[in-house]
């Protein structure tokens, strides 16, 4: 956790990899490793990329090599959704997954996709990753029509990768890099997933924190602009969740590489994300950055002489609790509040900003579509 992400939680007081089911030409042009239960691990192709050496020397490391490709910070967002829908099924049992759903992901952030269960998340995944066509609307990578060379420039990572048990994380990375021509990238990627001292055990006996990394670890062999995760925390202990966000962490913001993560752990992607966009039915009903959207859910308290003549005052915006009121208001309009209950001849005795919890902005927000 970041400064920033200290003082915002103090305000709040067996890779089976089969190598016979690899393709090279799958749709949107992944390099897709298909795993059991349904689930794929997709690393983009880097064969036409060159690896960048940096000439500094940190901490005595021999010199290292760039794991992520220079890219401009500014210019077009990394991922656009533009009026997506995407629905299942005909008649009246069609399912609407998508309802012409629009957002945009900035460059070098760590951006959160939240929603319920059936809010159109994993639909807007495939979608991206190419395993689904929408039914109307675009997508954009890197101000590009999301094509098979755009989609070389993400990799996904699917939660809980698997692995040949018997393997280690070493020979994992280098099976991947021969294939992709990057073999100069396993030491460098081996430090920054923080598995160099486990480098040569097997993988059988690694946590899930440790397999979760090395899943990065494989997509990062692929030199992608963009992580695309899905649950990246889920099921880890403590300490696994610690590892896995300071990795997220530094990806994104020391390395400039976009990750656009979802995870129904709101603390979590509180802690870590950017940016968040909140779907529903699939529609997006909430996006910003969380820092902006708790302040913009937050409630404001007053203690007053009079609390029945502020109540009156306020109307429907203001309720009586905890021995003081409570106003309903954005953080910029306290200002204005405070100098007109002042000018009213209103005491105040304290007053103090209540930040609510990304939690609580979730429900709020998903609860008022429902309505």
């Amino acid at each position: 956790m970041d400064g920033a992400d200290a003082g915002r939680a103090g305000e709040l007081s067996c890779i089976s990899i089969d190598l016979l089911h690899i393709r090279r030409a799958c749709p949107g042009g992944f390099f897709l490793l298909e795993l059991g239960a349904g689930h794929g691990l997709s690393l983009p192709l880097s064969d036409r990329r060159k690896i960048k050496r940096k000439g500094d020397v940190m901490s005595g490391q021999a010199q290292r090599v760039s794991i992520i490709p220079s890219a401009d910070p500014g210019g077009d967002p990394a991922v656009a959704f533009l009026s997506v829908s995407k629905s299942f099924g005909r008649g009246r049992g069609a399912i609407q997954a998508l309802d012409g759903l629009s957002l945009s992901i900035p460059r070098g952030v760590v951006y959160g996709l939240l929603g319920p269960n059936g809010a159109g998340k994993s639909t807007l995944l495939r979608i991206l990753a190419g395993l689904l066509r929408p039914d109307r609307g675009e997508i954009r990578v890197f101000g590009e029509p999301a094509g098979p060379a755009q989609r070389r420039r993400l990799g996904m990572l699917i939660e809980s990768p698997s692995f040949y048990p018997f393997l280690t994380a070493r020979e994992h990375l280098q099976m991947l890099a021969r294939s992709t021509g990057t073999l100069a990238l396993v030491e460098p990627v081996l430090r920054r997933i923080g598995l160099e001292k486990a480098a040569d055990k097997a993988v059988s006996g690694f946590s899930l924190g440790m397999k979760q990394r090395l899943g990065i670890g494989c997509t990062l062999i692929g030199q992608p602009d963009a992580l695309v995760l899905d649950e990246p925390t889920n099921g880890l202990d403590p300490d696994g969740i610690l590892e896995m966000r300071a990795l997220i962490d530094d990806l994104a913001h020391r390395d400039g590489l976009t990750v656009l993560l979802s995870s129904h752990l709101l603390d979590e992607v509180e802690r870590v994300c950017d940016r968040v966009a909140i779907l529903q039915r699939g529609t997006l009903v909430a996006e910003g950055a969380v820092a902006d959207l708790l302040d913009r859910d937050g409630r404001f308290w007053l203690k007053v002489d009079a609390p029945d003549a502020v109540l009156v005052r306020l109307g429907d915006v203001a309720e009586e609790a905890d021995g003081g009121v409570y106003v309903r208001i954005e953080r910029a309009e306290v200002p204005e509040l405070i100098l007109s209950l002042a000018n009213a001849g209103v005491r105040i005795h304290e007053a103090k900003w209540i930040k609510p919890d990304l939690e609580t902005v979730f429900l709020s927000e998903t609860r008022e579509v429902r309505s």
